[in-house]
């Protein structure tokens, strides 16, 4: 053996070292939280800017549609799908409105430039 080595573990008759015991840990000098957030009255909310200037409201009567309230409203029944986006938040299906449902008809010039009526004939 040259002077300065050491000789071999005797665990590890091949001569190389042995780190059987080495042990690890990680520490912080962070405080401990005591408890986690509790976010469990979290709510939520949506709203918009875009509150309408001249938006209405029409209460859905048996047998209408949008197309037929949009005719009323818009003076063209393609306009119905401006009525079906501004009610997502109750429509699913704009084939499924309801009686007694209360819509919110977008404001828009009427393309006919006719007065707004019901799709029943009444005036609104």
């Amino acid at each position: 053996m040259k002077p300065g080595t050491k000789s071999a573990s005797p665990d590890r008759p091949d001569g190389k070292p042995d780190f059987g015991n080495v042990r690890s840990g990680v520490s912080s000098t962070e405080a401990k939280a005591t408890s986690r957030p509790d976010f469990g009255n979290v709510q939520s909310s949506v709203s918009s800017t875009e509150e309408a200037v001249g938006e209405t409201r029409y209460t859905v009567q048996k047998g209408d549609t949008l197309s037929h309230i949009a005719q009323a409203h818009y003076g063209r029944a393609s306009q119905w799908s401006r009525i079906f986006e501004a009610n997502r938040d109750q429509l699913d299906d704009p084939d499924r409105i309801q009686p007694g449902q209360v819509l919110r008809i977008p404001a828009a010039a009427r393309e006919d430039g006719g007065t707004t009526t019901s799709p029943h004939g009444d005036p609104l």
